[in-house]
């Protein structure tokens, strides 16, 4: 992709960024890379067995791109799937899902002294990025960190996402502090008033 489109297509992110109407699309590869920068290990802000999740510069806003393991042994109709439950939650105490990608080249490898034609698998989910850290960071004894009325506004946030998921007939199945991002209100009442559950694969 030439630099003129991969402008484009990085100023139709951040459009999507400030319209939270916006539909979930495919995102192109070279785009991810781009806001990545090539996913080097600076960007690199998580991971887990099966993805490692980088941060992404779109304009003055940023996005979470989780890069799924090539080695992981999920057949693609799985991460269609995976893909099509995402589409679906849509909902205030969920992150957003912004788009994915699918993308496989066939590439020449060396396999037991013969040249083979290999398919390099990359599939991407990309999100709205959740700048406060997730729940495990804020996680302390009774004698301190939040106070009730934090505690009790994620608690109703984490219980408002999972019913809407429910009632969306998908199961979150790996739900844990680490899984729970929490996100400053606007309205200055208190610090931590909305939280967020991340679908894991």
């Amino acid at each position: 992709m030439d630099g003129e489109i991969s402008i484009r297509y990085k100023v139709d992110l951040e459009r999507m960024l400030l319209d939270g109407s916006a539909e979930p699309t495919y995102l192109w590869l070279s785009l991810l890379e781009d806001i990545t920068d090539c996913f080097s290990d600076d960007q690199q802000i998580g991971s887990g067995g099966f993805a490692v999740v980088y941060k992404g510069i779109v304009g003055e806003r940023m996005v979470a791109v989780k890069k799924l393991s090539q080695t992981l042994d999920m057949h693609e109709n799985k991460f269609h799937k995976e893909v099509e439950c995402l589409m679906k939650a849509k909902h205030k105490n969920i992150v957003r899902f912004l788009g994915y990608c699918s993308d496989t080249q066939g590439r020449i490898a060396n396999y037991e002294g013969k040249f083979v034609m290999a398919d390099l698998r990359n599939w991407l989910l990309c999100f709205e990025y959740v700048p406060n850290g997730s729940l495990d960071k804020y996680i302390t004894d009774s004698s301190g960190g939040l106070e009730w009325g934090e505690r009790y506004q994620i608690i109703k946030g984490i219980c408002e996402g999972l019913l809407h998921l429910h009632e969306k007939h998908i199961l979150h199945l790996d739900l844990k502090p680490e899984d729970i991002w929490l996100l400053n209100s606007t309205e200055g009442k208190s610090h931590l008033p909305r939280t967020y559950t991340v679908l894991a694969l």
